[in-house]
């Protein structure tokens, strides 16, 4: 792999590790990793294993389709690790830390060495090793969503299990909870609880909050037809829908569930299934039809259809940011959300693209973080970085001996 830089100096988000040699104050709440309880000998912050670093430690994920090669580059070294094949491998999901590489009947786990702990008032970010973990059962169509205690697969047919997240992070899987019945989407873990939609088939589906076991023990009023599509943000679970999206939202234990409706008839071919937007932002992408995006702006409850391009990828850093979309010409544009309108392109940056329309197996997708987004280039065995916040600037450019056809972004 070769590195080819496009500026004189790297951003400081991407300079080289700075181990933290003092703890920051207060003790917050447990997050990603097992931290030890603060004193002189084990900080406030510590992780048993890792290295704590002042800046996010970003990695990518790469998989490719037609080998099952898959690979880790480290963003802060500019190094590439190999890992181990996964034939058959379709798709590749991401938590934060942890790599899903979906395949025909079942699911490997990857540990990415890279994770970051959000206490709401300051965060911490981690490096580690590089580790395989084990397979999961369920391939294609198995949804994987995680918080910082657990980790729910759930299976094509709406079965769910539970597996303990602290067994993930020693490189285990541990021994799953079966919970109960069958849901009609992913099964989402939120405020210690568990988020479902369960109902008879043909029905609108109904929110339902579990607790870890799968026990039912709130009902907030709010249902669901046709759900497909879901994304975690600070305020709340959002649900994609047909008229929309639910939300629901835990506040001081109450948990209640709120419509945010598109405010027209949405054919389902434009309508919002699946979410992209960078963690930790409230403002989410979804492809509308061939042509336009979806911008959901949770915290004020708001769509926005942009009229674009033909649309291969889309996606944002959040409120005041450029939607970032990558059109059929293969170059990045960017347009203001508010008003809707295009303020700038690159040169055309891939070739050989799909239609427009996300989903297809090598289709590229755009990673954006605080600083930076990500485009795979598959047919050009290569990933661009680019600096959204300098006219979508190629700030380096990563030469891969793999085709990158699944990509997803760690350490955030």
């Amino acid at each position: 792999m070769s590195v080819r830089r496009n500026v004189t100096s790297l951003a400081p988000a991407l300079a080289a590790v700075v181990l933290l040699t003092a703890g920051c104050g207060g003790q917050g709440e447990a997050g990603s990793g097992s931290e030890g309880p603060a004193s002189p000998s084990t900080p406030h912050g510590y992780v048993e294993g890792a290295a704590e670093a002042a800046e996010q430690q970003s990695r990518l994920l790469l998989g490719d389709i037609a080998s099952g090669d898959t690979r880790v580059l480290d963003l802060i070294t500019g190094k590439m690790h190999d890992t181990a094949r996964v034939p058959g491998v379709t798709a590749l999901t991401t938590d934060g830390r942890f790599g899903y590489f979906h395949g025909a009947d079942d699911t490997r786990v990857l540990d990415s060495g890279a994770w970051m702990v959000d206490h709401g008032d300051h965060v911490h970010y981690y490096r580690a090793k590089i580790q395989e973990v084990g397979d999961f059962p369920g391939g294609t169509g198995t949804r994987v969503r995680s918080d910082a205690g657990v980790t729910v697969v759930t299976s094509a047919d709406g079965k769910a299990s539970a597996y303990p997240r602290a067994e993930l992070e020693k490189g285990s899987l541990g021994t799953p909870a079966r919970l109960p019945g069958t849901y009609a989407g992913a099964v989402v873990p939120y405020a210690e609880h568990l988020i479902a939609l369960t109902g008879e088939s043909g029905g609108p589906a109904q929110a339902a909050v579990l607790d870890r076991s799968g026990k039912r023990v709130a009902t907030p009023e709010g249902e669901c037809e046709d759900p497909e599509g879901d994304a975690v943000t600070r305020r709340g679970v959002v649900l994609g829908c047909a008229d929309g999206a639910l939300l629901v939202h835990e506040d001081d234990g109450v948990f209640t569930a709120e419509k945010i409706p598109y405010g027209e008839d949405v054919p389902r071919h434009e309508r919002a299934t699946e979410f992209r937007h960078r963690p930790g932002s409230s403002t989410l992408t979804a492809p509308a039809g061939k042509d336009a995006v979806w911008v959901l702006d949770v915290t004020k409850g708001a769509w926005t259809r942009v009229e674009t391009g033909p649309v291969v990828a889309a996606n944002t850093a959040g409120e005041g940011a450029l939607l970032l979309v990558l059109e059929t010409d293969g170059a990045l544009h960017g347009y203001d959300m508010s008003a809707g309108k295009e303020t700038t392109v690159t040169d055309p940056l891939l070739k050989d693209l799909p239609e427009a329309g996300p989903g297809g197996a090598t289709t590229p997708v755009i990673e954006v973080d605080r600083s930076r987004a990500y485009l795979n280039d598959p047919e050009g065995k290569r990933v661009y970085e680019i600096d959204y916040n300098d006219d979508l600037r190629v700030a380096r450019t990563f030469d891969l001996d793999v085709r990158p056809s699944l990509m997803v972004e760690t350490g955030r």
